[in-house]
């Protein structure tokens, strides 16, 4: 594809310059064919304006006026993708990207609390790639289909202005009960249908729709633990008569929160260890009955997948391993691998998730000091990548919903077998970090807004 990057130039009006007038860089409009001295269209997400070019013999840039900017909420130095149609004498500069996030905060240098940073990260990465990056939440969404209220990042400051629809959106939510707003879901609905506009991670992905949806996907099954939604006494009964420990998640459960592993004990007697804030519980119930009754309280509260238990592999000293596979379409539209890591649950903890104390190894180091054979450990390596690959385009087939990034958590028991755990449609930004992380903008970022480009035709 051509692609041809220009830096937003502003100035104020005058006789040369006003707001049906843009300067184009001569070597632009000669590579693109773009018609000057008569009207033709400039888009930027949702809005157009007709305008007529002049050219000029600056490199790479576009100049407006200041007021024309303010109707394309365009600032000085943007730097975004350009092109031209002559076919429909359009021309489009963007992408304008959309960031979903939950909520913000009073502080004006962190208006989005821990995720600020990640903010300024994907803000230059647009600038690196060519586009702009708006931030939204809730509170902006009102169903106007022509605009919308957000914040942006300068590289000096925060500020807050109306900007078209965008190209593109991707929901960072971290909350169902904001995703799940009327005025949210309206928002997502009208800006698909009235302008084009793509979305992706549009919705959270609870387990029992996972593995659900997977099972119907026979070239998935071995990867499969048996899983059920949690219903009543007879269920726990039959998965404890073939299954020596299982597991209840919380469907729509994060961080490890909420887990409870129940494991028979030779005496006939059953153990439960339940995560909790400052560490892990144990209960000890004569019976499946006895512990079935301890659980009926959180039962009314809480919906649970019910989920064989796994024989881990371990590491130093009995730590279980398990590992996060990031999974991102970029550049090309296509499912691939941006990072996996090993996370080596706490020696006080059952998962390993770094909310509850553990940390994080490159998964050739944890398999090294895993009891697996070479043989093993290599082909496990190879398995975890070809799984990563096999789930994510599973969920894409099985699942009604754009995803453009998968958090896949995955296992190696202790024969070298790989099973999934869990699929995340939100993985945090933070939790999937490379460990040598040295440069300023992550892959997982770059690929975000290299998928926004894709999907926009940018």
């Amino acid at each position: 594809m051509i692609r041809t990057k220009i830096g937003i130039s502003l100035q104020g009006s005058s006789i040369y310059l006003e707001e049906r007038t843009i300067m184009l860089s001569e070597s632009i409009v000669k590579k693109w064919k773009v018609p000057t001295n008569q009207l033709i269209t400039l888009r930027f997400g949702s809005i157009k304006h007709e305008v007529k070019v002049i050219p000029f013999p600056h490199a790479n840039s576009l100049r407006m006026t200041t007021t024309l900017a303010e109707k394309f909420g365009l600032y000085q130095d943007a730097q975004l993708c350009f092109q031209y149609k002559p076919s429909t004498g359009v021309m489009s500069i963007g992408p304008l990207l959309a960031v979903m996030l939950s909520r913000v905060y009073a502080s004006p240098e962190r208006p989005f609390g821990a995720a600020t940073a990640f903010c300024k990260e994907i803000t230059q990465a647009c600038s690196t790639f060519g586009a702009l990056v708006i931030f939204i939440t809730p509170t902006d969404m009102r169903g106007s289909t022509t605009s919308v209220n957000g914040h942006v990042y300068t590289g000096k400051s925060w500020s807050k202005k109306s900007f078209p629809i965008p190209n593109v959106i991707y929901n960072r939510l971290t909350s169902r009960k904001y995703e799940n707003m009327a005025s949210v879901q309206q928002f997502m609905k009208e800006a698909k249908a009235r302008n084009s506009t793509a979305i992706f991670n549009e919705k959270y992905l609870n387990k029992t729709e996972v593995f659900s949806a997977l099972g119907k996907e026979e070239t998935l099954h071995d990867y499969l633990p048996e899983s059920h939604l949690f219903k009543n006494y007879k269920m726990l009964q039959s998965m404890a008569s073939r299954h020596s420990c299982l597991f209840l998640k919380p469907i729509t459960g994060s961080l490890g929160k909420g887990i409870i592993r129940i494991r028979k004990e030779a005496g006939g007697a059953y153990v439960s260890h339940s995560t909790h804030v400052n560490g892990v519980i144990k209960q000890t119930f004569p019976s499946l009955t006895k512990l079935f009754i301890s659980l009926t309280g959180k039962l009314k509260s809480q919906r649970y997948q019910l989920q064989q238990g796994l024989d881990l592999i371990t590491v130093d000293g009995g730590r279980p391993v398990d590992f996060r596979s990031l999974v991102q379409k970029g550049a090309q539209g296509e499912w691939t691998i941006t990072s996996i890591v090993a996370r080596i649950a706490n020696s006080q903890h059952f998962v390993s998730n770094l909310a509850r104390g553990g940390s994080l190894s490159k998964v050739k180091a944890a398999l090294a000091k895993a009891s697996l054979s070479a043989g093993q450990r290599a082909s496990a390596y190879t398995k975890l990548r070809k799984a990563s690959l096999d789930i994510a385009k599973g969920i894409e087939e099985q699942i009604p919903n754009h995803f453009g990034e998968l958090g896949i958590d995955l296992a190696v028991d202790t024969h070298g077998k790989v099973w999934l755990l869990e699929v995340n449609s939100k993985p945090s930004k933070d939790d999937n970090s490379q460990l040598n992380a040295e440069t300023k903008v992550r892959p997982s970022i770059k690929q975000v807004v290299q998928y926004a480009r894709f999907l926009s035709k940018f």
